[in-house]
């Protein structure tokens, strides 16, 4: 199970900004021997070096694609070994629009174009308003996802997705092995990053999401913890690696 299982640096963003390579040896220290970092670009020579030195490889990354320098962020992947980009975020407001989704699934369609001579795949992580939003009788994420080359792949996060009010395990299975990664994250279903718990401890169906995708990467984020971070990474890395399948 350990290589399958991963984690989100977003989770200890303070940490990794004053001490990249002591953060990422104490997350070695848990387990993980993946992670998945964000903004590859600022933080290339922090995570080439710290990553390395901690035994941890970076299968996937998130980095804003859209409107970057391309060739930028996928050179960036190259030396860190990532093999799958991922876009984490567009604004809210465009996903209540068909003609804003049409226009971010072929931005990210051109991405996956630019990354293909390099080796890469890309891919789109979502929040909730994916999920919230509803076109034609369905969700906006499936809409868009409906929109993409065959080649680009889906990181579903799937607190958000539960918050966004779909049946997570679902929408898992509808999308099938369009979906490379999931978030694994875990609370009480509020908008904001507040209430979150390790996994198996919170709202989200946990079991049923696994089981819904057992080939996925589990890539365990918090986007916020009132505890000790490394507290809550260990009892989700220990929950994913003994109670669940």
């Amino acid at each position: 199970m350990s290589t399958q299982l991963s984690v989100q640096l977003y989770s200890v963003r303070q940490d990794f900004a004053a001490d990249p390579g002591g953060t990422l040896t104490r997350l070695a220290g848990i387990g993980f021997r993946q992670a998945e970092p964000y903004g590859i670009v600022d933080n290339l020579q922090a995570l080439r070096e710290g990553l390395t030195a901690a035994g941890l490889t970076a299968p996937t990354a998130h980095q804003q694609l859209i409107g970057r320098d391309l060739e930028e962020v996928f050179e960036a992947a190259k030396v860190l070994g990532v093999t799958t980009v991922i876009d984490p975020f567009t604004q809210p407001e465009r996903w209540s629009d068909p003609v804003e989704v049409a226009d971010i699934a072929a931005a990210i369609n051109a991405a996956a174009k630019a990354a293909a001579p390099h080796g890469i795949t890309v891919g789109y992580h979502n929040h909730w308003w994916e999920l919230k939003s509803q076109l034609g009788g369905r969700s906006a994420l499936e809409a868009f996802a409906d929109q993409l080359d065959p080649e680009v792949v889906l990181e579903v996060d799937t607190y958000w997705s539960t918050v966004g009010g779909a049946d997570t395990p679902e929408l898992l299975r509808r999308l099938g092995d369009r979906v490379r990664a999931i978030h694994v994250k875990d609370g009480d279903l509020a908008q904001d990053t507040t209430g979150q718990v390790p996994a198996g401890q919170g709202r989200v169906p946990m079991r049923d999401v696994l089981a819904a995708s057992p080939s996925a990467l589990r890539v365990v984020e918090f986007d916020n913890y009132d505890g000790d971070i490394y507290d809550g990474l260990s009892a989700s890395y220990a929950y994913l690696t003994g109670e669940a399948a």
